[in-house]
């Protein structure tokens, strides 16, 4: 989806997509029809209704893309996989425009978007510090960020760490490396450090929802998608003030 950069002292992770069919292989070929789902009704509740100029930010093949092009007078989808940006045009034509570049350096002026958003994209991030400053940069003054982001302090990550299962402490706010990949992995964050990033930043936080909550392989045998996806649209709102979700999705207005 996106690179992170890379220096000759200090190699980074990369998520490097391309060559790789994600759309197929993640999505279509694996029982995600309930995420999905979920982060369309998030993205629903959050996006503006209108969009002057909006760019979605590593949102690979453009899975969430008939969400908002509907509300955008301009739509631009950025990542770094040239694979994933082909099957976007293929999919959208001239209705998306497409580029590609680094996450920490992004190829867009300062306050060029009046929207943005960013989904399923933080745990491949290092240095959300830098990602939020980008996002920042390219949104106009009162402009909307919709951002995702994969949390560390999730129900089953509590009762796998109070019952000594994990190491990882999901109540610290320090970033979670949760797998060996790329050599760094995997990186979760706590509501509350990504929270505190958002406001340095300068960031009004407008509303937050609590997604995918019942994202569970044994609640997906047991009850139908539709069921979920019902019991999901009520539990986004009711369940934010926990932040215990495998996605918390923030809606925040650039000051």
């Amino acid at each position: 989806m996106a690179k992170n950069k890379k220096t000759t002292k200090t190699p980074e992770v990369i998520s490097d997509y391309n060559g790789y069919d994600y759309k197929k292989i993640f999505w279509e070929d694996a029982d995600r029809e309930y995420e999905d789902r979920a982060d369309r009704l998030a993205i629903r509740k959050l996006l503006p209704e209108h969009m002057k100029n909006f760019v979605d930010i590593a949102g690979g093949y453009g899975r969430l893309a008939d969400e908002y092009l509907p509300r955008a007078d301009k739509a631009t989808l950025f990542d770094y996989s040239k694979t994933e940006l082909k099957q976007a045009k293929e999919i959208y034509g001239d209705r998306l425009h497409t580029k590609a570049g680094d996450i920490y350096d992004l190829p867009f002026k300062d306050g060029e978007f009046s929207a943005l958003m960013m989904v399923r994209a933080t745990h491949h991030f290092k240095d959300m510090k830098k990602v939020t400053k980008e996002l920042y940069r390219i949104l106009e003054p009162g402009g909307v960020a919709v951002i995702e982001v994969a949390n560390k302090k999730t129900l089953p990550r509590m009762i796998r760490y109070l019952t000594g299962r994990t190491k990882i402490n999901p109540f610290d706010r320090s970033i979670a490396n949760l797998t060996d990949i790329s050599k760094n992995g995997f990186y979760n964050y706590h509501p509350k450090y990504m929270e505190d990033i958002f406001r340095k930043q300068g960031f009004e936080i407008d509303r937050v929802l609590s997604v995918s909550n019942f994202r569970n392989q044994h609640l997906k045998n047991a009850f139908k998608t539709n069921t979920l996806v019902r019991l999901e649209n009520g539990a986004q709102s009711i369940l934010a003030p926990v932040r215990f979700a495998p996605s918390i999705y923030y809606r925040l207005i650039k000051k």
